[in-house]
């Protein structure tokens, strides 16, 4: 068989990069950006579709400029290194690092091949947490040997409703490996192994949850192939000093997730598995991506941050310049910011970017260059690589269980990956209370609200228009919340009103803003920009009535999403705009709660409204988003909440909040809020009296009252 080193390298072009600086912001040559198919607009947008893309470009770009920014020398890297580790292990879920239980490895069977045996093993890396792999050693080893983990992409093999997993599907991989003198094990994926779990949980299975509880299952995936490195440490063939890691695609991405945190890796090579923030969020490929590819974006980080955690270990980044979900541009500027903190470790030797042509696919002008990295780094060996990635085994033969373990938690690991904080205590006395409140809200702001503006000067109304019809008066006003964020806010007074007691700011969903205001609009020019239904019969007569007969005024806010920045598309659409919220560190749910304490500050600037009290009302998923604005900002007098769910766990219905069930859940908030509003909570009466039995038993216990906290039945 003739050498294949010659034809390979006139495919293909493999970049060791000099040691000089090139600013990380360096710009592709135009012939090199493809063509996107995601990310587009739709094709008649909404005035709120060109908001968002906008707001995007804003917040992806202050996101990828401070990525890295504050590393000025080797030193700041060196010392902060481990810092950084530690929070990425937290934004995989792996923080405090779960217990190293037995693996309790089986091997199940074997096969033979000339050059290497195969071993079918399954271990478990977690209690009933089970992974199935492959295990090929070379034969007539000589030595102890390198081992190459191999981690799949998404190629599984399914034959009349059996999984054999991905490890089939890339089976030439480690056989190449293991007819080169590599022990090399393959492992499957959560989703697409012997037993199938989940990888879309946002994307596909509408478990937004997931959000709430800080849930990826590329932590799952990260930590499985952490424990495959427990386990290759106890097998006599192999060098536990000389572990590389590789994959593509989704095992791309695993291979620099594990290589990042895991230093016992001292080699990496992801394939197709890497790229930027642009590319996900602006570009829109996240829809490529199921929710394996990402961590929960605590800190708010671009992707160049976890690659230059494995320097000064020899990393190769590889792609193809076609690559429809990888785009060139992004892999290019991350390779740039990762190469500065190469050079900074005096390692720029140690850094590769090899470009192939093709399209998202495995060849064989990617596979050679990987054993050859390989060979260099883990055994001095540069010689042209002899043979060929080849398929030997039909996937039944590869299979690892007979019969699927009945103890499995791999289809329901995402219940119990991340655990939820405990329930509360009950306090004892005051003092005790506001520390463990302070400690609450030092939390929150910490690991759910994080993406906030720093700047929180009080929002100033942009004044739209005044008008009064039958003695009651409209007023229309913009508040900026962010930049590209502006919020609608109505108020409706009696004109007879001169300073009211009292104004009820309504947090209103898309349904209810339009039935909201469709009461006034008959009666109103300044609400004709605004598409609403009818009027409900009555309403019109029973709302005048009221606003005529006392001192309240009310206010109406759409928060972003909702109203004149709504944004159009089907459900996937929306679906995949909320994810792109989500890998940004500031899922949608929570800047809404942002929306409505910037709103409050509005109304509290408004002349007439100074010294009126806030009362906030808000039903379903915008009562949780109420709840949690009340609970930063200050004399909230009264709040009203119908059917807030009494969880943000699964089954609750949101609002989707970043990491907060690793804080608290819904009702230790309402007892937070209790301390300053009264809460009434209208429920439905399915909806057991005794989930909301913490903030009362609080409330009586610290002598707020018994009337507090109110269960009302919701109509």
């Amino acid at each position: 068989m003739r050498s294949i080193a010659l034809a390979v390298s006139c495919m293909l072009l493999l970049l060791i990069l000099p040691n000089h600086p090139t600013s990380a912001q360096s710009p592709v040559p135009p012939a090199t950006q493809p063509a996107r198919q995601y990310g587009r607009l739709p094709a008649s947008p909404l005035p709120g579709d060109h908001l968002l893309e906008k707001y995007f470009e804003q917040r992806t770009r202050e996101l990828s400029e401070r990525c890295l920014a504050e590393v000025t020398s080797a030193e700041h890297w060196k010392s902060h290194k481990e810092q950084y580790r530690q929070e990425l292990k937290e934004m995989l879920g792996l923080w405090p690092e779960p217990p190293r239980t037995d693996l309790k490895a089986v091997t199940t069977g074997t096969l033979d091949h000339p050059d290497f045996t195969v071993e079918k093993i399954q271990f478990q890396s977690m209690p009933g947490l089970y992974v199935t792999g492959n295990l090929y050693i070379p034969k007539h080893l000589k030595a102890k040997a390198p081992a190459i983990l191999y981690v799949c992409g998404h190629g599984n093999v399914v034959k009349d409703g059996v999984s054999y997993g991905s490890k089939t599907s890339y089976q030439h991989h480690p056989a190449w490996f293991a007819r080169n003198g590599y022990v090399s094990f393959v492992i499957d994926t959560l989703q697409l192994g012997e037993i199938q779990g989940i990888h879309h949980g946002l994307h596909r299975e509408k478990m937004w949850w997931w959000i709430s509880r800080g849930h990826t299952p590329a932590g799952v995936e990260a930590w499985n192939a952490i424990r495959a490195l427990d386990y290759l440490e106890t097998r006599p063939e192999v060098d536990a000093t000389k572990f590389g890691i590789t994959g593509r695609s989704g095992g791309g991405a695993y291979s620099w997730w594990t290589a990042a945190i895991d230093t016992r890796i001292k080699v990496a090579v992801p394939v197709a598995g890497i790229t930027d923030m642009q590319n996900h969020v602006v570009d829109g490929v996240i829809e490529g991506h199921c929710d394996c590819m990402f961590m929960v974006n605590t800190y708010r980080w671009d992707f160049a941050k976890v690659a230059a955690l494995i320097s000064p270990r020899p990393l190769l980044l590889s792609n193809t310049d076609k690559d429809s979900i990888f785009p060139l541009d992004g892999v290019v500027r991350l390779h740039q910011q990762v190469r500065r903190i190469y050079q900074l470790e005096g390692a720029a030797d140690k850094l590769g970017l090899l470009i192939t042509e093709g399209p998202h696919k495995d060849t064989q002008e990617l596979q050679v260059p990987a054993i050859k990295w390989f060979n260099r780094w883990l055994r001095n060996d540069l010689e042209p690589v002899p043979n060929f990635a080849s398929k030997f085994f039909e996937p039944e033969q590869l299979k690892v269980f007979k019969e699927l373990p009945a103890d499995q938690r791999n289809t329901r690991i995402q219940e119990t990956f991340v655990a939820k904080a405990p329930p509360p205590a009950m306090p004892t006395d005051a003092a005790g209370w506001a520390r463990q409140r302070e400690q609450w809200l030092t939390a929150l702001k910490a690991k759910t609200f994080a993406a906030w503006p720093a700047d929180d000067k009080p929002a100033v109304p942009k004044h739209l228009f005044s008008e009064t019809s039958n003695g009651v008066e409209l007023h229309g006003f913009e508040i900026e919340s962010q930049q590209h964020v502006p919020l609608r806010l109505y108020v409706a007074i009696g004109a007879q009103v001169a300073e009211p007691d009292l104004v009820v700011v309504n947090v209103v969903d898309q349904k209810l803003w339009e039935t909201s205001l469709a009461t006034y609009k008959p009666s109103f020019a300044g609400l004709k920009d605004l598409t609403l239904p009818d009027a409900i019969p009555g309403e019109i007569e029973s709302t005048m009535k009221m606003l005529k007969g006392t001192k309240w005024a009310m206010a109406y806010v759409a928060v972003r999403g909702i109203g004149p920045t709504a944004w159009s598309g089907d459900e996937k659409r929306l679906t995949h705009l909320a994810r792109r919220f989500s890998l940004l560190g500031e899922p949608l749910d929570g800047m809404r709660v942002w929306d409505v304490r910037r709103t409050i500050q509005a109304v509290r600037s408004l002349p007439r409204m100074k010294g009126a009290k806030i009362w906030l009302q808000g039903q379903d998923r915008m009562a949780g988003i109420a709840l949690y604005a009340s609970l930063f900002e200050p004399d909230i007098a009264r709040l009203d909440l119908w059917h807030l769910p009494t969880t943000h766990d699964q089954g609750g219905n949101g609002p989707d909040l970043l990491n907060v069930l690793q804080v608290l859940d819904i009702p230790t908030a309402v007892a937070m809020a209790a301390e300053r509003s009264k809460v009434r909570i209208y429920r439905e009466q399915s909806q057991p009296a005794a989930a909301w039995s913490y903030p009362t038993d609080v409330s009586l216990k610290l002598g707020w009252g018994n009337d507090r906290v109110q269960l009302r039945d919701a109509r």
